[in-house]
């Protein structure tokens, strides 16, 4: 019994000092923001690399206006569990979310929501100030504006 309690705090005070119990650093977390260098300058790209675009049907500060056909083409970027994260040059105080009609959340940043292209892998920018589903679709810069 000893030996097993002797165990148990070597573990422990081997998690201690090397950081991993209760790290919360952005290293050891998923990131909802960053900064991503691409053909059209550093733009905002999610956690695990995918390009986020505006859309200019939106408003600012309002809730989207992309339902249906245009959702399944452009999927929602949906809040994380847990607090939203902002990347080195992200301005954090720029990063909220709105509710859709479900009443799930979604990324929003200087009052945009934010969307994916379906058919975009980590690191792609294929679809900059393409027209369709009644606006034209945008990524965005760390200032919150889009590109043009």
């Amino acid at each position: 019994m000893r030996r097993t309690l002797a165990l148990a705090a070597l573990a422990a005070a081997a998690l201690a000092t090397t950081g991993l119990a209760g790290n919360t650093s952005p290293e050891m977390t998923s990131l909802t923001l960053k900064l991503q260098k691409s053909e059209y300058g550093q733009i905002l790209f999610d956690g695990k690399g995918r390009v986020l675009y505006s859309f200019t049907r939106d408003r600012r500060g309002q809730p989207s206006r992309c339902y249906g056909d245009c959702a399944a083409a452009w999927p929602v970027y949906y809040a994380p569990k847990g607090a939203l994260t902002a990347g080195a040059g992200v301005k954090k105080a720029l990063l909220g979310t709105t509710k859709r009609r479900s009443g799930r959340l979604q990324v929003t940043y200087n009052g945009w929501p934010l969307y994916y292209y379906a058919h975009e892998g980590a690191g792609e920018v294929k679809c900059h100030n393409v027209e369709t589903h009644g606006g034209i679709w945008r990524v965005m810069r760390a200032s919150g504006k889009a590109v043009r």
